[in-house]
C-alpha cells in the first residue's frame, strides 16, 4: 500500500533529535525529520511528578518503513521508555507523497 506516516517522537534536547533524524534519513528510513525544541513535559515517571524541557521530533516516512523506524529509534533513544507515536495521514499531496517514497526505498 503506497502511503506515509508521521511518526511523533520526543527526545532529551535537540542534539539527540538531531542524531535520531540524521540516523534515519541517512539510512534510508525517513524522508525527513522536523526538531522543535523547547517543549516542556509535566508527567509521572516512578510514582513522581516530573517537569522537564523536552525536543518534539517528527519524522516523515512510507507506511512500509514504520517498523523498522520504530526499531531503530528504540536502538539510539536515550530513554529508557520512548514516545513514539504513529500518525496516520489522510490526506497528502501526491507530488510529496511520491517523494517520501522516493526517499525510502530500500537501498
Amino acid at each position: 500500500m503506497k502511503g506515509m506516516r508521521l511518526l511523533y517522537v520526543t527526545c532529551k534536547n535537540p542534539e539527540e533529535a538531531r542524531l535520531i533524524a540524521s540516523d534515519l534519513v541517512e539510512s534510508k528510513l525517513a524522508a525527513c525529520g522536523n526538531i522543535i525544541a523547547g517543549m516542556q513535559s509535566i508527567y509521572r515517571w516512578d510514582g513522581q511528578l516530573q517537569s522537564d524541557n523536552e525536543t518534539v521530533l517528527i519524522i516523515k516516512t512510507s507506511i512500509e518503513r514504520v517498523a523498522e523506524c520504530r526499531s531503530r529509534i528504540k536502538t539510539i533513544h536515550s530513554y529508557t521508555t520512548p514516545c513514539i507515536l504513529e500518525i496516520d495521514i489522510c490526506g497528502v499531496n501526491a507530488e510529496y507523497l511520491n517523494w517520501v517514497i522516493d526517499q525510502t526505498l530500500p537501498p
